[in-house]
């Protein structure tokens, strides 16, 4: 029953940010003049529709995968009234980056809430003013377990939260990262806590750490929340700024590491190689598709709580903001590039150009999201 409604949460959620970011290109089309033909939320096959008094068509469809908008005449070359091509640069610009500045204010709207009640706090600088925040420090907590450790033989899962270990309170992960050390090769107590129910067990540790696993095996983690009151907005909206930094330099890496692994693995070398199969391994692993973020929001609506669900809402919804502002063909971004290029060569963009363009984008995206797909089935199974 939990997986169930962890997944109905997760399909929910996902649906929501993409019918949020499409309604944001309707509602700008229809005040720049654009005739919106239908907004349906799902893909089709159609399931029901009604004509609304504005003339839209609304739809629900049998695939819960997201939402879209029908414009009329959307290709760029398009020139009768109430068309998107006939529409000027300034307004198409303006559409096209509609459902990227919903989707950014999304998060910054549910990050501003969670400055109220309790934010997350995930990077070293993260942004708030001391003299109207308080900082609070939950257990630590269980966050990676490795297989056949000790924590594992023990009966430790992710999310158990240590109260004690041999004997002594963990105030810190580093704290239990030395206490293991210490401890090294003995057999030791673990008093933990699980949904709020106190628990002990025992656990014998590694005598040594070759493989830079743990002594116990586990990854400790410790969440920290700002909490913020009048200062809440400015928190809320600087917060996502720097998460939006953050999503670029991880783009950027996951880039570099890509290309570099594919340049490497063409040297003969095997230490080359190595490294190369490292970099592509990083860059595997730093990519999620739907499955993948599924695979997340699963467990924050199972265990974790509403705050974490909406926190995780709030970074899936900064991710789409940003993945769509990229020049890539089939996206936002993509095809504002596309139209803002041939405008400045002062080269019409025809029908066949631009379906030739954006159908080749879109064959590669969809691709790679098939690619992305089968390595998330594989590491959910894994």
């Amino acid at each position: 029953m939990e997986l169930i409604f962890g997944i109905i949460i997760g399909l929910l959620t996902l649906v929501f940010l993409v019918v949020v970011h499409e309604l944001g290109h309707a509602i700008v089309a229809r005040r720049n003049g654009v005739v919106v033909e239908e907004f349906g939320i799902g893909f089709p096959p159609r399931a029901w529709s009604k004509k609304l008094k504005n003339g839209v068509l609304f739809s629900l469809n049998w695939l819960p995968l997201g939402g879209f908008v029908k414009l009329q005449g959307e290709h760029d070359s398009a020139d009768k009234k109430g068309d998107y091509g006939a529409a000027s640069f300034w307004e198409k610009t303006k559409i096209l980056l509609a459902g990227v500045s919903i989707n950014w204010l999304v998060a910054a709207a549910l990050l501003t809430i969670l400055a109220w009640t309790g934010l997350p706090k995930v990077i070293p600088n993260q942004f708030s003013i001391p003299s109207d925040t308080t900082l609070t420090k939950q257990p630590v907590h269980v966050a990676t377990i490795t297989a056949n450790s000790p924590a594992d033989k023990a009966g430790l899962k992710v999310g158990d939260k240590i109260v004690r270990f041999a004997g002594e309170t963990v105030p810190t992960p580093e704290s239990l990262v030395e206490q293991t050390k210490q401890n090294k090769g003995k057999t030791v107590e673990i008093i933990y806590t699980r949904g709020g129910v106190e628990h002990t067990t025992k656990a014998m540790l590694n005598k040594d750490n070759p493989e830079k696993k743990g002594f116990l095996g586990v990854g400790p983690d410790q969440r920290q929340q700002i909490q913020a009151s009048w200062s809440a907005p400015v928190v809320g909206v600087v917060t996502t700024a720097q998460f939006t930094w953050v999503t670029l330099q991880g783009l950027g890496d996951l880039v570099a590491n890509l290309v570099s692994g594919l340049v490497l693995q063409l040297s003969p070398d095997h230490a080359t190689k190595e490294q190369a199969n490292k970099n592509l391994a990083t860059a595997s692993s730093s990519v999620a598709g739907p499955i993948g973020i599924l695979g997340v929001i699963f467990p924050a609506a199972e265990q974790a709580g509403l705050g974490q669900l909406v926190f995780l809402t709030a970074l899936i919804s900064l991710t789409l903001a940003v993945m769509n502002i990229l020049p890539i063909p089939a996206l936002d971004g993509g095809r504002w590039f596309v139209t803002a290029l041939f405008r400045l060569l002062k080269k019409p963009l025809t029908k066949e150009r631009e379906e030739q363009i954006q159908g080749t984008g879109f064959m590669v995206l969809m691709a790679l999201v098939v690619i992305v797909t089968i390595a998330d089935v594989g590491k959910l199974i894994k």
